[in-house]
């Protein structure tokens, strides 16, 4: 058991971090981490994203700070310092956090170079969406310390972490993965097999193929397609998992469900098994309703605004058991 390992078992809220990346989902983890306590060095080798990280990560605590979601918008910002070289950001740190590009082989090329420049015993992370720790760390003298920490967008609102060892991780490393984001405030979930896109974005993909199929099929617009999980399944899913939704749907529970719906799911699975058409042609149409909805200009403050609403909605779950 290393020193970190022993620091976190007896204080989930201490520890050094150095987040690799100043992108959205870079500042939101430094948020994450500082506001738990944590010292974060946030590095980018851009130093325009470099600079403007802490105008961003203000906006984003003083909506955080509306819903009293953090006490002390200074102290966490005081956590956080700003590194351009790699060496000095990750050189003495418990744990990194890796946001690089989704690009194969930059990520392996990443990971090497933490795992030359950081102490034996630091924690290597990747917070990409779909690669498997086994394709960029199988090449490294250390990738039993390597592995998936995958946030959703944006981390410091949506707790969720998915945590994704390869065949080589150390489990003693997942367990103190699991330690320190449970300590941070997340909700890490482990995905016991290494499987491309992991657990949600796997969900996430089975409802975006069938919303492109519905919509370039004519059955709905886009605008109601959305509405459809906004005002529908989505305000279940809020508080619930698909599996307690069709446990609740009928008097027997999941078992009677099955039994009612499943001869309809089987039947629809048939037209949902071929792949929907993700070509830029047929995807300009849907992007042609969005700008109908929302201008290209506009998007940049629209993040915002769906920050402020997860927050809200982070503030009433925070405050009610579930």
């Amino acid at each position: 058991m290393t020193e970190f390992t022993k620091k976190i078992r007896a204080d989930r809220s201490c520890g050094s971090v150095s987040v690799v990346g100043a992108g959205l989902i870079g500042c939101g983890w430094a948020i994450v981490f500082a506001r738990a306590g944590w010292q974060v060095t946030l590095q980018d080798i851009d130093l325009a994203k470099l600079q403007g990280a802490p105008k961003v990560l203000a906006t984003q605590l003083r909506i955080l700070e509306q819903h009293d979601l953090c006490a002390d918008p200074a102290g966490i910002l005081a956590r956080i310092s700003y590194e351009s070289d790699l060496k000095t950001a990750v050189c003495e740190v418990d744990y990194v956090q890796e946001c690089g590009p989704e690009v194969l082989g930059l990520k392996q090329e990443l990971f090497s170079e933490l795992d030359a420049l950081t102490p034996p015993e630091t924690i290597l992370a990747s917070s990409t969406s779909g690669l498997m720790a086994s394709q960029f760390s199988a090449h490294l003298a250390g990738r039993h310390r390597a592995l998936v920490a995958h946030p959703v967008n944006p981390p410091h609102l949506v707790p969720v972490v998915e945590i994704s060892p390869s065949e080589w991780t150390d489990p003693e490393i997942v367990r103190v993965v699991v330690d320190v984001m449970t300590g941070v405030g997340q909700t890490p979930v482990t995905v016991q097999k290494e499987i491309p896109g992991f657990l949600l974005n796997r969900l996430q993909g089975a409802l975006l193929n069938e919303a492109l199929r519905l919509a370039q099929g004519g059955f709905a617009t886009v605008e109601d397609i959305d509405k459809t999980v906004r005002d529908g399944l989505g305000l279940r899913w809020s508080f619930m998992g698909p599996f307690e939704t069709i446990d609740l749907n009928a008097p027997g529970g999941l078992a009677d469900y099955a039994k009612r719906y499943g001869p309809m799911y089987r039947d629809m699975a048939q037209d949902q098994a071929a792949p929907a058409d993700w070509a830029e042609e047929a995807m300009t149409p849907l992007h042609d309703a969005r700008r109908a909805e929302l201008s290209i200009d506009a998007v940049a403050s629209r993040h915002f605004w769906r920050d402020s609403r997860l927050a809200a909605l982070a503030a009433h779950k925070q405050k009610r058991e579930y």
